[in-house]
Parts: C-alpha cells; sequence; structure tokens
C-alpha cells in the first residue's frame, strides 16, 4: 500500500512530508498509536481520531482476510496460472453506514464488527461455493464461477446474498448490522497475476465487476439486486420485483435491475428453470422405451428400480418429464426428494425438504 495514497484518501496529504521523512510504511502504520501520531506532527485531535479509525479498518481487513484463509476454496498455484475466458458471477457485498459507525465508535470495536462482520460473509458464500477474491474498504468481492465452475452459479450467487443478508443481520453488536448486495454474470477473462507478495492476486477484467459493485450502490440496505444477465440464468428460482431501467456510473446505457426478494414456491429446480413450456424431447427413443417397459413390469407387480446418471445438463430430467407426461392417464403415485448442492453434508436434506 502507498501511504502517501493513503493520507490522500484521508485528506491529509499536509502529513506526506513527515510520514516520508520519519519512513513509515505499510509494515508499520498498522501499529501507530495516538502518541506516535503526535510526534508525527498531527495536532488535530479530530486529525488523530480519522487517522486512528482508518488505521482500525486496516487491521480489522488483515485479521479478516487471515480468519477466512481457509474458509474460500484456494487459487491455482501460480506456476499453473494462465488468462482465461470465463462466464462468472460476480458478487459486491458492503457494510450499510460503516461511515457512521466509524466517527462514534472506539478504533478497537470498530476493528471487531468489521472483522465479525467479513469473516460473516466469507463463511457464507463459502458454503455456496463462492471465492472471496478482494475486501475493498468496507465491501467484499465474491466469485461464484472462478476457480471453481458450477453449471448453478447464477443460482447459488442468489442465495449466498440472501443468506448474507439473513447471517450479518443476526451478527450481535452494539447496532443491527445491515448489508447491499449487488451481483452481476457475464463474460470475464480471468488469470492474469498482478501485484506481489502478500498483495498478489489474480484480476478479473471485464464489466461483471464494476456493474455489481453498481448495482450494490443503488440496493436499499438489506436488499440483494441482480442484473438482467443473471436474471436469464434463474428462471422462476426466486421471486424478482422489477426495478425497470437504471443509469449507472460507468455503464453505458440503462441497464435493467430486479430485486431478489426470496426463494419461489416452485416444485423444484427444473419446473423453475423450464416453465410449462418445454421443446420436444429429441434422440432418447430408446431411453424412454425402456423406461416405459419397467413400468409396464411394475404395474404387474414385479418391483423395478432404474438409476439415470450423466452429466449436468445432459438431459435428467426431461426424460423424466416425458416418462411422467405418458403416465398422466394412468394412476399412479409420485415421490420426490430434492438434493441440493449446498447440503452434501446432511444426509438427510432430501428427506426433510
Amino acid at each position: 500500500m502507498d501511504i502517501e495514497d493513503w493520507l490522500r484518501s484521508l485528506g491529509f496529504e499536509r502529513y506526506e512530508a513527515a510520514f516520508r521523512e520519519n519512513e513509515i510504511d505499510d509494515t508499520i502504520l498498522p501499529s501507530l498509536t495516538a502518541e506516535d501520531l503526535k510526534d508525527l506532527g498531527v495536532g488535530i485531535v479530530g486529525h488523530r481520531r480519522k487517522m486512528l479509525d482508518a488505521i482500525a479498518v486496516l487491521g480489522a481487513y488483515a485479521s479478516a482476510k487471515a480468519a477466512t484463509a481457509e474458509a474460500s476454496p484456494t487459487l491455482p498455484s501460480p506456476a499453473q496460472d494462465t488468462a482465461e475466458r470465463r462466464q462468472v458471477t460476480v458478487m459486491f457485498s458492503d457494510l450499510v453506514g460503516s461511515t457512521a459507525l466509524a466517527g462514534r465508535m472506539d478504533p478497537e470495536d470498530l476493528r471487531e464488527i468489521i472483522s465479525a462482520y467479513q469473516k460473516c460473509v466469507a463463511e457464507t458464500v463459502s458454503r455456496f461455493g463462492g471465492f472471496v477474491a478482494k475486501y475493498l474498504g468496507d465491501g467484499v468481492l465474491i466469485y461464484f464461477g472462478y476457480p471453481h465452475a458450477h453449471e448453478d452459479d447464477a443460482e447459488r450467487a442468489v442465495r449466498a446474498g440472501l443468506e448474507v443478508i439473513a447471517a450479518v443481520g443476526a451478527l450481535k453488536a452494539v447496532s443491527s448490522l445491515q448489508t447491499r448486495v449487488g451481483i452481476a454474470t457475464g463474460l470475464v477473462v480471468v488469470g492474469d497475476l498482478i501485484g506481489t507478495g502478500s498483495a498478489q492476486e489474480q484480476a478479473v477484467v471485464g464489466e461483471t465487476p464494476n456493474l455489481a459493485a453498481r448495482l450494490q450502490g443503488i440496493a436499499e440496505p438489506n436488499m440483494v439486486i441482480i442484473a438482467e444477465d443473471t436474471r436469464r440464468l434463474l428462471g422462476n428460482l426466486f421471486e424478482l420485483e422489477d426495478l425497470g431501467p437504471k443509469d449507472l456510473k460507468g455503464i453505458l446505457g440503462p441497464v435493467r435491475a430486479w430485486a431478489a426478494l426470496r426463494t419461489s414456491s416452485a416444485e423444484g429446480r427444473f419446473e423453475a428453470l423450464h416453465g410449462a413450456a418445454m421443446t420436444a424431447l429429441v434422440g432418447r427413443e430408446e431411453e424412454l422405451e425402456l423406461l416405459l417397459r419397467r413400468w409396464s413390469r411394475a404395474k404387474t407387480g414385479e418391483g423395478q428400480v432404474v438409476l439415470l446418471s450423466g452429466e449436468a445438463g445432459i438431459g435428467k430430467s426431461r426424460l423424466t418429464a416425458a416418462l411422467l407426461e405418458r403416465l398422466t392417464s394412468e394412476p399412479h403415485t409420485r415421490l420426490r426428494y430434492f438434493c441440493s448442492p449446498q447440503h452434501t453434508d446432511s444426509a438427510f436434506y432430501p428427506i426433510i425438504s
């Protein structure tokens, strides 16, 4: 971190020379005390207090990053780093009112609150396969789809956003904490290493991170706002409120935004994503006939079990829907157990749900 840039961000350019002459760098800054600041010529009490608050925030970021390192997926080793074009869903989470908190709280208390907030966000999104990429001020930048991709990254991001709001609101603090979440999906180039040492990170180049941050900026407290490209991937999985087109700084043209309110009451994920209108089943005649033959045997009292297995998106649910269409005129009982990639540690989740 450049100390002169840090001072300018606080409006304290007048102290640059004193910090430079006393060889204050980013390794010494977090340990400065009020007496040290006096020795550096920071004679105004308000200036010292503002600097101490800012130093406390820096310490909170560092401790939260260390505490959540194991909770987040590990990036590939530098030796294997290669930039690649990839679709990523980006979430930007921001703590509401952190500036006001800094003005009325002791720096150590503020540090504990920010650390608890960041740890809460990191642990929550990690359960949904999200990767905490960076802490930006009182915001957290999260990727879904990198370094590990899933077929439902957009869905995971929105579920994580709703969970983050609930989890942060449940934190025990001197005042109720609120957060805002922005989510966007798009093509990016990811993998280029920038920075050195502990500041090294893998950059994501594209409009998507900026769009997620801008959407977060227009969100009300405890609201998740998503972009149109994310909404298209969700089907009817969530109850959404259309916020209409929004003009966002740095984004060309109006952007249609949606507020994610809660998960929907759709019967299942397949129905939520495809609705009532499905395209014709093509190239699965043999598999469908096999299922119908097993059904005929079951009707005669000869119990049958069929396992449908295949990669994600190959059409397992669509084939099952085709079988059900053929059985609509026949009496039958259907039992459904829903599994979830977010609950792989719960053997009873399908029965509970």
